[in-house]
């Protein structure tokens, strides 16, 4: 362990620090023991040894026969991403190759070359669409962290835990923008359209979430706004932007976004299903809760209860969230009510319309991994 971090260029004995202690010259013998198998995966993923995946091997098997029909773009994709990523600056070039060799399963670079070759096939354009979309994802996740003071992202430290925030802002500001020039560069103004419409969408989706966790009493309807803008909105620009780069009408490129939408609520769905789960999914269990996000299993529990309990389940929430006791409870009552199934069953639905609307638009290998993806999004265990 001292060997790998005395080895190590990342700055995690300068900037990780114990909570009570303010000094910026911290080192690991003062850090909680809970971070230590952190710092050690963070340390082994740096020096390109290999370590055991964070999802099973059944997983990333199925996951692996959804991307055939597009394997060789995906492979060529990494390097045209990698040269998205470059920069001149060495900090930031540094910070670069800790992302990229961090990177996650790539679901929507996925859903881009899909969606290509489901409605055509993929071309060049089919590349800065990819690029464009994981640029911009990864800006949101960098941003995301810091608003949400989060240490970890995907089992490792998040760039704002080993850079700290100010140069973690600066980070995603660079990808936002090299994602933006990505697609001036070359001319994709449609692609930049697209995305645009994308990253306002999942801002004002961001920014209501956080006006109605106020209240703690939003009804389903304004649920699903909110999932669809913060979520489902850069799915379906995926798709969109995938359909759009292999030449299709106007129309055809609207049901590709219409899909990618319906998918992406499903998968913001099950993200919330795994806040009441027992698996180990890269997230705390009940952290939904804790930090006041109402999701479909809580609302449709509180919707259908009577007045006292309802109240006293708010009052949990707004007041005793940290108490593990309190989400303990709270997650119980989820579990009793119907919660959970109920949501599972909105899920499939929004799968099921997805799925139809795919079989009007295409029907070929691709299409078929786009059907097998959505049941690896609703069945996937992190």
């Amino acid at each position: 362990f001292h060997k790998l971090a005395s080895e190590s260029s990342l700055p995690i004995t300068s900037n990780l620090h114990h909570p009570s202690k303010s000094s910026t010259s911290a080192h690991f013998n003062i850090l909680p023991i809970t971070h230590y198998p952190l710092l050690i995966t963070t340390l082994i993923l740096h020096k390109n040894i290999p370590y055991i995946c964070s999802y099973s091997s059944k997983m990333s098997k199925q996951l692996d026969q959804i991307k055939q029909p597009v394997k060789e773009e995906l492979e060529r994709f990494e390097k045209h991403f990698r040269k998205a990523m470059k920069s001149n600056v060495a900090l930031l070039d540094k910070i670069m190759f800790y992302i990229v060799q961090r990177k996650g399963k790539q679901m929507r670079p996925i859903f881009v070359f899909l969606s290509a070759k489901a409605a055509g096939g993929t071309t060049e354009a089919t590349y800065n669409a990819a690029s464009l979309v994981e640029l911009l994802h990864t800006a949101t996740l960098v941003h995301d962290d810091v608003v949400d003071e989060s240490l970890e992202r995907r089992g490792f430290f998040s760039i704002n835990a080993l850079w700290k925030n100010k140069i973690a802002v600066l980070v995603g500001d660079y990808l936002l923008s090299q994602g933006l020039l990505l697609a001036v560069n070359n001319n994709e103004f449609s692609l930049l359209r697209i995305l645009s419409r994308a990253v306002k969408e999942m801002s004002e989706g961001e920014l209501m979430q956080i006006e109605k966790a106020r209240k703690l009493d939003i009804q389903e309807a304004v649920y699903f706004d909110i999932i669809r803008q913060k979520t489902a909105s850069l799915i379906a620009a995926a798709c969109e932007a995938g359909a759009v780069s292999a030449g299709v009408s106007p129309e055809v490129s609207e049901q590709f976004r219409v899909f990618g939408e319906k998918v992406g609520i499903a998968f913001q769905i099950k993200d919330d299903l795994f806040d009441y789960g027992t698996q180990d999914v890269g997230k705390p269990l009940g952290i939904d809760i804790k930090e006041k996000k109402m999701t479909l299993p809580l609302i449709y529990a509180l919707q259908n209860t009577d007045r006292p309990t309802k109240k006293h389940l708010i009052n949990l929430i707004k007041n005793h969230s940290k108490d593990q006791k309190s989400v303990k409870e709270v997650i119980s009552f989820v579990h009793a009510s119907g919660g959970l199934q109920y949501a599972e069953s909105r899920m499939m639905d929004y799968c099921r319309e997805a799925i139809d609307l795919l079989k009007t638009l295409a029907d070929n290998d691709a299409s078929k991994s786009l059907v097998e993806l959505i049941d690896y999004v609703t069945n996937r265990e992190n």
